[in-house]
């Protein structure tokens, strides 16, 4: 007798977060599925099943599982995504690679979530703030007498990265240069029509603060052999 379910043959990518999780997890270590499946003592098409559909082992299988892949059952269902990233084991073979200015601006898109820092009253202070990027500038909004609003009238500077906790691998782009508020009518409904979203902490931030970059530098952590 035997825990493993028949597995369907239906193809696929990842049918669930368990299943892509334990992929990236696998191709991190550079293991086939014959390997893990060796480690975890079960049979390759079941691992497969695992990694491509909606599969719902037990807490045995798992187990074994998260030991063959040198990781926990929490990393793997995901029971650690409201921790800071970071928790995952480093990467074999990491390499730093610098980011040129043009590489930068493309990870920087079009919007998302960075961390601008400011001094308030003589303290280093760092907040989130939902950006976008309108031609040569990167703008958020917020309340005109907030901590980020502080930031006007200052070099400062803004920091966005990504971090894939299953690949043990991301990036960080560094913003630096002089911020200003936007007082001027038709550059703030620019900025109005460029924004993807509100921030996120709320209405009734009304005010852009722009930031004119001087300086644009990242890196990049790749794991060798995971074709990223």
């Amino acid at each position: 007798m035997t825990d493993e379910p028949t597995p369907r043959a239906e193809p696929g990518g990842p049918g669930s977060d368990l299943g892509r999780r334990a992929t990236l997890r696998r191709e991190q270590l550079g293991l086939s599925r014959e390997e893990v499946a060796a480690r975890a003592g079960a049979s390759p098409d079941y691992v497969r099943y695992v990694e491509e559909q909606t599969a719902e082992p037990d807490i045995g299988f798992l187990l074994r599982l998260a030991g063959a892949l040198d990781t926990t059952v929490d990393e793997l269902a995901g029971s650690t995504t409201e921790l800071p990233a970071g928790f995952g084991a480093a990467g074999r073979h990491p390499e730093v690679l610098v980011l040129s200015p043009e590489e930068c601006r493309e990870r920087l898109s079009t919007h998302g979530i960075g961390r601008v820092a400011v001094t308030l009253q003589d303290t280093p202070a760092v907040f989130p703030v939902n950006y976008t990027v309108a031609g040569e500038l990167i703008a958020y909004r917020t309340h005109a007498d907030s901590g980020p609003a502080a930031a006007a009238g200052h070099q400062v500077a803004l920091e966005v990265d990504h971090i894939d906790e299953a690949m043990s691998q991301g990036w960080s782009v560094l913003v630096v240069g002089p911020a200003h508020v936007v007082t001027g009518f038709y550059e703030a409904q620019r900025l109005d029509e460029h924004a993807h979203t509100t921030p996120w902490v709320g209405e009734g931030r009304y005010q852009w603060i722009a930031i004119r970059p001087t300086r644009i530098t990242g890196r990049r952590i790749r794991v060798t052999g995971t074709g990223e």
